[in-house]
Order: C-alpha cells, then structure tokens, then sequence
C-alpha cells in the first residue's frame, strides 16, 4: 500500500495552502504574511519547516521548528508550529511532522525538543504527552500592542 503522504521540506510556493491551513485551527493570517513569514524561515538555518504532502501535492499538516537562545538557558529548539488538517487527524500525520522536527534537533546536536501549547487545546496536550513530551511550565502570555512615539 502506498504511502498517502510523504514529509518533505516547506517551498515558498506552499505559502497559499499553509495560510489556508493556519486559518483552519483558527489563526488569524493571509497568504501574504505566511509567504513573508516562510520566505524568511527558509532562508535561516535557524528554522526547519516541513509539510506532509499528498501524492497530488496537497498538504495535510505543516511543522516548523527553531533554534533559540536566551541568556538564561542557553540554546534549545522548541516546534513553534504545528497544524494538521481536520480531515486527516488521528492518522500519524502530526506525530510524522514532530518527528521530523525531532530529527532535525538531533542533527544538529540537540538531545531535547519543547512545545508549548495553549491551555485551551487539551486534544494537543494529550497527544504531545502520547510522544514523550512532560509538563514542565504554565504560564501566562501577554501582549501589548506598540505605536510609534508622537
């Protein structure tokens, strides 16, 4: 039986499909932004972002991780993104994508991976926990917007 999808590298040209899937877990984005936002991943050897295509070319889910450095803790990787379509959960297409994200870590020297996800997702921090991430923090995320001194 044939695979139904393959794990390969994002393209710029995926931007479209990757925006549409954003939205569909309920991020707010257009197509512009995520090409932006891609372009400049792809180009840096700090990020890997990778999606799980069809045979026709349509993707299922999208991954990206990064490498970060805080004065604190030093240099870690954490999966930033993770996003798998409604209609092909549940089949090993998000655990494929975070082990390819796990494969990129190890590659370049990391022996651990962080995720955080939102308290309000409790699909996803079963199924983080189901491939061996632990709870180590809960915190609070605050954002404040900026405008340019008058």
């Amino acid at each position: 039986m044939p695979a139904l999808y393959t794990i390969i590298p994002a393209r710029e040209t995926d931007a479209a499909e990757i925006a549409l899937l954003s939205v569909e877990l309920g991020y707010q984005t257009t197509i512009d932004q995520t090409h932006a936002s891609l372009k400049q991943m792809l180009s840096s050897p700090n990020y890997v972002a990778v999606v799980a295509s069809t045979a026709a070319g349509r993707l299922l889910g999208w991954a990206v991780a990064e490498r970060r450095l805080t004065l604190e803790s030093g240099e870690s990787v954490e999966l930033t993104g993770l996003v798998v379509t409604t209609a092909a959960r549940r089949v090993g297409v998000g655990r494929a994508l975070v082990a390819s994200a796990e494969h990129w870590a190890l590659q370049h020297g990391f022996s651990s991976i962080r995720v955080r996800s939102n308290i309000t997702r409790t699909e996803s921090h079963r199924f983080y926990e189901r491939l061996g991430f632990e709870p180590t923090k809960t915190q609070h995320v605050y954002k404040k917007s900026l405008s340019p001194a008058a």
